[in-house]
């Protein structure tokens, strides 16, 4: 249920399904007394999504069963106890997944080919998840952050480890070459490891990264390869390899805010040339257009904005929740389709787009 989003883990939700592929999409909260009918509502969802596919005619007596007890498998794997904003169950033949959000999410139920995965796309953008590159003398570790996340060890290319160093007492004592800690060449083979583990990791699901290390490893891992120039920033702190991720969030607390602090005085910069030179777009109608035209490179959305409209055949207007054709997530419809036509997302602080309606683009042309 706390497994991170990825770009590999979104292609794979993403990709078609035999039919049902079941959506169950619900609104959580973390705290009490918002939190205390979650569970009730949860069930009543997953039983409104039982129903849809019992009494589905396309829906073989086979798949029936299959996706009914994947239902179940998934309920069996939710702990609201940890819950954040959004929970989103999906179930077809033959599999199941459960994602906790710390985005909030419409409530819904939706049968279709596909899982409804527009709001854990708008997750991951409004994220911003980085690595943490943890080294030590003897080991690397690498870990996954993000907004208001604490940042947790990553598994397949890491841990790297450096073998046990076996001294020749005799040698050292006879011609004093004991080696140093981060300059024997067998340290320089365990870097050039680390190198090629986090060049694997990047390829795969690209994101800025911090490196923190006692200031001789940094330097060390800078003279085998690329990662310590790549490296958004460099935290001088030894003794986290192991973690725990609590430490190494308050490592990287400080240089994580500038670099946001950065990037967000970036994307209003853009903004504003996109006013001057007519290349701009303001509020969800304009840039939903120039979204879905593909003509939009960047857009920029506040965090804390929603708002549920309907489409009057030539515009979008606002709605109310549960009008016929409402589209309570259209924000997120936006960030997912703008990703999908290349454009960057950017999600910046509450404000500071109230003159653009809280949602903005910058056009291609």
């Amino acid at each position: 249920m706390h497994q991170p989003l990825t770009p590999a883990a979104l292609a794979e939700l993403r990709r078609p399904r035999k039919y049902p592929a079941v959506s169950v999409l619900l609104p959580t909260h973390r705290r009490q007394p918002d939190n205390a009918q979650d569970g009730v509502r949860l069930r009543n969802l997953l039983e409104e999504a039982k129903n849809a596919v019992h009494s589905d005619p396309e829906v073989s007596r086979a798949d029936r069963i299959d996706v009914i007890g994947q239902l179940d498998l998934a309920l069996a794997e939710v702990d609201l106890v940890y819950a954040e904003d959004g929970l989103a169950i999906f179930a077809a033949p033959g599999e199941h997944h459960v994602w906790s959000l710390e985005r909030s999410v419409p409530e819904r139920v939706l049968l279709a080919q596909t899982f409804l995965t527009r709001n854990l796309v708008a997750a991951y953008a409004a994220n911003q998840p980085f690595w943490v590159l943890a080294l030590s003398a003897d080991a690397a570790t690498l870990w996954s952050g993000g907004r208001q996340q604490t940042p947790q060890q990553e598994q397949g290319h890491f841990p790297v480890r450096r073998p046990p160093v076996d001294f020749d007492p005799e040698r050292e004592e006879q011609i004093g070459d004991t080696p140093s800690t981060f300059n024997d060449e067998d340290t320089r083979t365990f870097l050039r490891e680390v190198t090629d583990a986090v060049t694997a990791v990047q390829a795969a699901d690209p994101r800025p990264m911090y490196l923190v290390a006692e200031p001789e490893a940094i330097s060390a891992l800078d003279e085998v390869g690329p990662v310590a120039r790549d490296a958004v920033a460099h935290i001088g702190h030894g003794g986290l390899a192991q973690g725990p991720g609590e430490a190494l969030a308050r490592a990287v607390e400080d240089a994580d805010r500038q670099r946001d602090e950065r990037a967000v005085a970036a994307v209003l910069d853009d903004l504003d040339r996109a006013r001057g030179s007519r290349t701009f777009a303001g509020g969800v109608d304009e840039v939903w257009q120039s979204v879905t035209e593909g003509r939009a490179s960047l857009v920029a959305i506040e965090d804390g904005y929603r708002t549920t409209v309907r489409d009057d055949g030539e515009h979008l207007v606002p709605a109310d929740s549960g009008e016929r054709g409402a589209r309570d997530d259209i924000v997120d419809e936006i960030a997912e389709q703008a990703l999908d036509t290349g454009a960057r997302v950017r999600f910046v602080p509450d404000g500071d787009l109230a003159d653009s309606g809280h949602i903005a683009a910058v056009l291609r042309y």
